[in-house]
């Protein structure tokens, strides 16, 4: 049997029904909670987490790499960023750890001129990521 979204192979007992589809795990997840970049309580509850963890407060190793390379070389597209980072990694993972330095107010999106860089929705439009100074 196969993902209805990813076309990999799920073992038989393995698979998730959800509206209609037969879903591996990873898609069920993913289709069960969606990643969100414009979430106002998503960026309170991080807010105070930071503010109570003190100096516990830590980021996964993806994390600090993503800053890492962002402060380095400042503006960069997604495709771009997950090439930098060389891992076996997926535009959907990358998309939701970003979210997540959004959240926390670490990085952020931009837009240039007409068109809008940045997720806020849909996830189709191109955007570009960068670190937020530590000005702020």
């Amino acid at each position: 049997m196969k993902c209805d979204r990813c076309n990999q192979e799920i073992k038989p007992g393995e698979e998730r029904e959800h509206l209609g589809q037969t879903l591996c795990e990873d898609c069920c997840i993913d289709a069960l909670s969606p990643m969100k970049t414009c979430d106002p309580w998503a960026v309170h509850s991080a807010k105070t987490y930071e503010k109570h963890a003190g100096k516990n407060r830590t980021l996964t190793p993806l994390q600090s790499q993503i800053l890492k390379l962002l402060e380095e070389r400042g503006a960069m597209e997604p495709k771009q960023l997950l090439a930098e980072i060389g891992q076996n990694l997926q535009l959907k993972d990358l998309e939701r750890e970003f979210a997540t330095l959004r959240h926390m107010e670490k990085a952020r999106g931009e837009k240039q001129g007409d068109k809008v860089f940045g997720d806020c929705g849909n996830g189709l439009n191109p955007w570009r990521m960068h670190r937020v100074s530590r000005s702020r």
